[in-house]
């Protein structure tokens, strides 16, 4: 593994895999929520990105406007 960053609190390593791997002070490894935090603290990877809508929730609201006018129908 080569070591990418050093601090007094923890090292991060890069494998040959090229995925990331970070080592605390008390020589355990960092996972988890804190191995993003200090990952995207050093530009390592890049935030995720909010998800868009999936299509069946437009197909949902088409369905919902098609049953509101079946009901006008039916009241007329």
């Amino acid at each position: 593994m080569k070591v990418i960053a050093r601090t007094d609190e923890y090292t991060v390593y890069q494998k040959r895999s090229g995925r990331h791997a970070i080592k605390g002070a008390d020589k355990r490894w960092i996972n988890g929520e804190d191995k993003v935090r200090i990952l995207l603290e050093h530009k390592l990877i890049e935030a995720p990105k909010p998800k868009a809508p999936e299509p069946e929730e437009a197909a949902d609201a088409g369905d919902e406007a098609a049953d509101a006018a079946g009901e006008e129908a039916a009241a007329e």
